[in-house]
């Protein structure tokens, strides 16, 4: 009689805390974007997010002995930042003016493969796994701008596909190119940067809060910056130190999550079609991940962790 195979361990609390926030957070931040716009613009909205959470997290940090960053470093936090937050985050808030949230949500799933794609025009090439996972990905992405959501809004769709540029453009040239700070000081630079540059787009174009400011409007604010910005980030964080495997899972989770709240709690119509778009993108991304796991090391594998979605890691 063969003795029964041991059994896997259970994750710890610590760490099905971290998932759960990283899956039920982050995917409960789109909707959350979405009530926000009931009384503040997209700019406004997100550059105020920003400036308070970097605020907050490079204060916590200087008082736990973090150094500044170096000019060079805030240098490049305005870069990245411009691009992630003003381009990617600012995208995201107009699409959601006109593109249910869970659709929107949907699309930017296919960032991390944007991400392959782009490492691959720079010279990294991938292996067989990854390829089918950026080509599946992608056709996921086309059946989802023939739904009827995206159809309706040229501009939304417009605005996600410039979203997901930016942010994918950002966070490749933050791994290569443009370093931060180390630690979560190069966040609250970038998150500092970036949301003072989005306060100085709602100046420009002239954006103001719509009054009377709804209570629905602020508390999703405020969700936004306690939750979306610090919370799940540092749960992502500690993902990403004790279980990176796990940490990248929220790619494919967090569309369906998204799209469930959109239904169940705003009443958005996604159609059957829209459904099994999101799933086809959501196969690609799991099939790039799975190709990650299966890498045999760092020199042949792309060489960092996906970087999250717009709005998962700031």
């Amino acid at each position: 009689m063969n003795p029964a195979a041991p059994a896997r361990p259970a994750l710890p609390p610590l760490l099905l805390a971290c998932l759960a926030a990283t899956w039920l957070v982050w995917g409960s931040t789109y909707l959350a974007i979405k009530f926000a716009l009931l009384s503040l613009p997209p700019f406004l909205q997100m550059g105020t997010r920003f400036v308070a959470a970097g605020g907050l997290l490079l204060a916590w940090m200087r008082w736990r002995g973090a150094p500044w960053p170096s000019p060079a470093q805030w240098r490049n936090a305005a870069l990245v930042g411009a691009l992630m937050l003003g381009g990617g985050m600012g995208g995201t808030a107009v699409a959601e003016e006109s593109v249910g949230s869970g659709l929107v949500v949907a699309f930017i799933a296919v960032v991390p493969l944007m991400m392959a794609a782009l490492n691959w025009a720079g010279g990294t090439r991938p292996r067989r796994l990854e390829a089918a996972g950026i080509g599946v990905g992608l056709a996921g992405v086309l059946m989802l701008t023939q739904g009827a959501g995206f159809r309706a809004s040229g501009g939304g769709l417009a605005a996600v596909v410039v979203s997901c540029a930016a942010w994918s453009v950002g966070s490749v040239l933050s791994q290569r190119r443009l370093p931060l700070a180390p630690g979560a000081m190069g966040y609250a630079s970038e998150m500092l940067c970036g949301g003072l540059l989005l306060l100085a787009v709602a100046a420009l174009t002239g954006e103001r809060p719509l009054h009377p400011l709804q209570p629905l409007a602020l508390a999703a604010w405020g969700y936004l910056v306690v939750f979306g910005s610090l919370v799940a980030f540092n749960a992502y964080m500690v993902l990403l130190a004790r279980a990176p495997a796990l940490a990248s899972s929220y790619a494919f989770v967090n569309p369906v999550i998204a799209m469930g709240l959109g239904v169940a709690v705003a009443g958005e119509a996604v159609t059957g079609f829209e459904w099994a778009a999101a799933g086809v993108v959501a196969v690609g991304v799991l099939l790039l991940l799975l190709a990650e796991r299966r890498a045999p090391g760092p020199a042949a594998a792309p060489g960092r962790p996906l970087k999250p979605a717009p709005c998962a890691s700031e």
